[in-house]
């Protein structure tokens, strides 16, 4: 900075948090220092001093007993030789925390420890930029900062098909979200979403792409546990510290990064920083033509896997059996913003739009697996959730080729025999033939929590609950801030009977994500197991998801004598959902005692390929019928026996 001084209020005697910056950025540096402030710790800046003076031996002495050291990175502080001998005084002594108020990097010798970007909420205290160094100084003074995650997470509808009652996996306690926070393991590492720094917003699919690519290519090398993208991206949106990040995920290292593309080139930035200290143990920076765009993704891919490597002693060599890559630019970026459109699950526009850029993907590289394989998940979701019968069957059919093109092209990529397994699961109701693509799906994407996830639900529907325990389980420990695995693992208890443990794991997702759709049924449902009439009522109150609110009322308004209430519920059950409801209107009548005509409406589910009958097996609203020809009939037409 060019100016330092005390403030009034302070001695340089004292512990405190010296400030360094150039004069025409005071309006940040008054920011940062109020901020500092109100969290509680003393700062130490030049508010009183006259400008234009310095005082060598106070500088010197604050800077001596000074806790941490705040230097705020600018075009003005960069041409400042004092800020810079201030930042080494920092950096020497470990108490450096560096920011950037206008993007500019740190001068070269600092660049080893990670630069925190308040640039963008501007100089103000309201800038929740700044809680990030807040956090940070936390760190370094061993005062951490409480930082909730704010961010909800939606409720991925492509993993499950809401049913009431749905029993969805295993046995077991699932107690793996207690890895966070505990002991990182050092080969275990969170790949943060990238900043796009292009200014342009419609650019944001490709940061997004690029740090999801490369997070799903390092979760396929064996020797590294990769944090899922639920977890990494809750996290990114906090203003902590990479410390602080680090610790609530349980990891030994973050992987940070940043997208600008512009006049045809891209630019890539990584750091790779140590989650024990905060520090930068590695970073590098790539450009090329946006041409080369692939190129670049795989020398970034290749640099951080060597990186990484050489401390975890991992292989860092992938073919491309296994990553389902294309080689075709034009393909990668249809890819990219076909997940994009997918991944809001928005609405059918959105989907079938996605649909249309995973056929551009496709048409530019017959050989993409990536692409196909999203592409045959993305019509099986159309399929089940906006196909009338004709386009539903044409759809599913086409997605059970496109999925074994998928495999053809990359035999060891698992999203491919994950879309397999999809579409005959939930598409074609043939639940045998789905068994060989989930096994081989689980082989390969064993570090995959998404792939783990859907391979348990799988295996509990079958109540083959020694299978899905330890997959669940493995999804919690890879990504422990997903709400969604924590709703998956309650439908878990709730199909081998625990329902108190499935009211408490639903509960920890609906206190992640207030917003989740699903999980006050599963609330509700449970509470019908144990008779809770009122409690069960309340929750299906709260659930904004029809196909499991509207059942529930039903079921529960009849056991407490209600039948106006129940038949009312029924009745606006049909009115709402159709024949996408015989499934849940099976349920409601067999809980009413009225087994002939849930069967009824059973047949029609089945002759409607309706999704709902894979719960089938393990659900405890159909226990009346267990027992009769009929639905021991249905499950062997659908192959679960």
């Amino acid at each position: 900075m060019d100016r330092n001084g005390t403030r009034s209020d302070q001695t340089t005697g004292e512990r405190h948090v010296f400030v360094s910056y150039a004069r025409p950025d005071e309006s940040w540096a008054r920011a940062v220092i109020d901020r500092l402030e109100a969290a509680g710790f003393k700062t130490w800046w030049d508010g009183l001093i006259p400008g234009g003076e310095r005082f060598g031996s106070q500088i010197a002495e604050a800077l001596d007993s000074a806790s941490a050291v705040v230097v705020l990175w600018s075009k003005n502080s960069l041409k400042s030789d004092w800020v810079q001998d201030e930042a080494s005084v920092g950096r020497d002594q470990h108490r450096l925390v560096p920011l950037t108020i206008d993007g500019s990097p740190p001068p070269l010798g600092f660049r080893q420890i990670q630069c925190i970007d308040i640039s963008r909420g501007g100089p103000k205290n309201g800038n929740p930029a700044i809680d990030r160094v807040v956090a940070a100084v936390g760190d370094i003074l061993g005062k951490p900062q409480n930082i909730s995650v704010r961010a909800p997470i939606r409720v991925d509808r492509r993993n499950a098909i809401l049913a009431v009652g749905t029993a969805v996996a295993a046995a077991a306690g699932f107690g793996a979200w207690r890895w966070l926070g505990s002991g990182a393991a050092d080969n275990s590492i969170a790949v943060l979403p990238f900043d796009n720094l292009s200014g342009d917003p419609k650019q944001q699919y490709l940061s997004d792409g690029l740090s999801a690519e490369l997070r799903d290519r390092l979760s396929r090398n064996a020797a590294i546990k990769v944090v899922g993208q639920a977890s990494s991206k809750a996290l990114a949106s906090e203003e902590g510290s990479g410390k602080s990040i680090a610790r609530q995920l349980g990891v030994a290292n973050l992987l940070d990064g940043n997208v600008r593309v512009g006049d045809g080139m891209v630019r890539i930035a990584i750091e790779l920083i140590d989650g024990a200290t905060g520090f930068s143990k590695w970073s590098n920076s790539f450009d090329r033509p946006m041409t080369n765009l692939l190129q670049l993704q795989e020398e970034v891919a290749d640099a951080v896997v060597e990186a990484l490597s050489l401390r975890l002693a991992g292989p860092s060599v992938e073919s491309r059996k296994r990553s389902g890559a294309t080689k075709n630019v034009a393909a990668f970026d249809a890819f990219l913003r076909g997940k994009e459109l997918f991944d809001s699950q928005k609405d059918e526009a959105s989907d079938r739009a996605a649909l249309a850029q995973f056929d551009e993907a496709v048409r530019r590289d017959p050989d993409y697996a990536a692409a196909r394989a999203a592409r045959s998940r993305a019509m099986a979701v159309i399929g089940n959730l906006y196909g009338q019968l004709a386009e539903r069957r044409q759809l599913y059919d086409a997605a059970i080729v496109e999925a074994n093109k998928a495999i053809a092209s990359a035999p060891e990529y698992a999203d491919g025999y994950v879309a397999l397994g999809y579409a005959y699961y939930y598409g074609k109701l043939d639940i045998k033939a789905a068994e060989q693509p989930y096994a081989k799906a689980h082989a390969y994407g064993s570090g995959n929590a998404d792939v783990l996830s859907l391979y348990a639900l799988y295996r509990a529907r079958r109540r083959q609950f020694a299978e899905a325990a330890p997959a669940i389980e493995r999804a919690l420990a890879l990504d422990p801030l997903n709400p969604n695995l924590f709703k998956t693992s309650g439908r878990i208890q709730f199909a081998r009977g625990d329902y108190k443990a499935a009211i408490a794991s639903a509960e920890k997702s609906i206190e992640m994500n207030p917003d989740i759709g699903g999980s006050n049924g599963d609330v509700g449902n449970a509470m019908l197991m144990l008779g809770n009439l009122n409690g069960a009522l309340a929750a299906f109150t709260r659930e904004k998801v029809g196909l499991l609110s509207t059942p529930g009322i039903a079921i529960a308004s009849f056991r407490k004598g209600d039948r106006g209430a129940a038949k009312a519920a029924f009745d606006r059950l049909v009115a709402d959902e159709g024949d996408n409801g015989l499934y849940q209107q099976a349920q409601v009548l067999a809980q009413w005692g009225q087994p002939d005509a849930a069967l009824d409406a059973l047949d029609k589910a089945f002759a409607a390929l309706d999704s709902g009958l894979a719960y089938a097996f393990s659900d405890p609203f159909l226990a009346p019928l267990r027992e009769t020809p009929r639905f021991k009939a249905l499950l062997a037409k659908l192959h679960f026996v």
